[in-house]
């Protein structure tokens, strides 16, 4: 069974269409980067996925209607938003007190656990705490959740490189296990590539791009094209194309890597580069 199978997903606010005919499935064990620009859609869908928010279309997670049986999906999925949801004045200790209460999967050593490994001490109050730390208390009360599915929405959001590369290093080394699931929105891509096993480009609430990271590097190649294989590598059919210090760098899909050895260096497009020719271009959905 799918973790996530949506198709024709759709919201509206009024006249404006935030999710757009998405169609979309996840398997579990995968972690899926649902990368956009602000505004694209993000949030909405993951909304839908939460059970937040009500949708046309049919979407099932962890074989349920997120509307109609929030209650029960949510004893098997976390979330950590873009903002901070912790209360300013409730004290480490309480926040552990109060997911124990609320949730029935939630274990208190492990969060502990995960918390004797920072600086943050359970008298702590929020307050008290730096973004980066507040961020270290999100993610060790959620990864102390035995949950199928995570979902986070710009997880890191305003901290500062640091603190980003703990916070996904924690997630792949201590709750990650081959079994579950994450989901993450974000426009920051080079923060996130290292960790996926699938990328979701996400424009004017459609998807337009949808692969795994293992189909990305046997597809995609960049070239830097010597000044006189111009008309060549034009050609090849390229997907994007952009100047760099004065050089032309294309983006090929699928082109023999053989036919593109001649043009110039050939090298694997980082995800962010990939995201700006699929955003600029009209390629259309793999």
């Amino acid at each position: 069974m799918a973790c996530i199978d949506a198709r024709g997903l759709r919201k509206a606010f009024g006249p404006k269409i935030a999710v757009n005919s998405v169609d979309l499935v996840v398997e579990p064990g995968r972690i899926v980067g649902l990368i956009g620009p602000n505004g694209a859609g993000k949030t909405t869908v993951l909304s839908t996925i939460l059970g937040l928010t009500s949708y046309e279309g049919h979407l099932r997670v962890l074989g349920r209607d997120p509307w109609r049986e929030r209650d029960r999906l949510m004893r098997e999925v976390c979330f950590i938003a873009d903002v901070a949801v912790l209360p300013r004045w409730i004290r480490v200790s309480q926040a552990l007190d109060y997911a124990a209460g609320v949730h029935p999967r939630f274990d208190r050593a492990k969060a502990e656990g995960f918390l004797g490994r920072t600086s943050i001490r359970p008298a702590n109050k929020v307050r008290e705490l730096s973004k980066g730390m507040v961020a270290q208390l999100h993610l060790a009360l959620i990864m102390a959740i035995d949950a199928k599915l995570m979902v986070l929405d710009e997880p890191t959001l305003g901290l500062d490189i640091l603190y980003r590369k703990q916070f996904y290093d924690s997630l792949l080394n201590d709750y990650f296990d081959g079994n579950r699931t994450i989901i993450v929105a974000t426009h920051h891509i080079e923060e996130v590539e290292h960790v996926l096993t699938d990328l979701l480009f996400i424009r004017d609430g459609g998807i337009i791009f949808s692969a795994g990271m293992e189909e990305l590097e046997k597809r995609f190649r960049e070239v830097a094209v010597n000044p006189d294989q111009l008309a060549a590598a034009q050609a090849l059919r390229p997907v994007y194309e952009r100047q760099v210090l004065g050089r032309s760098i294309f983006t090929f899909d699928g082109v023999d890597p053989q036919k593109l050895a001649s043009l110039g260096e050939v090298r694997r497009p980082a995800i962010s580069d990939l995201f700006v020719a699929m955003m600029s271009g009209n390629h259309g959905q793999a």
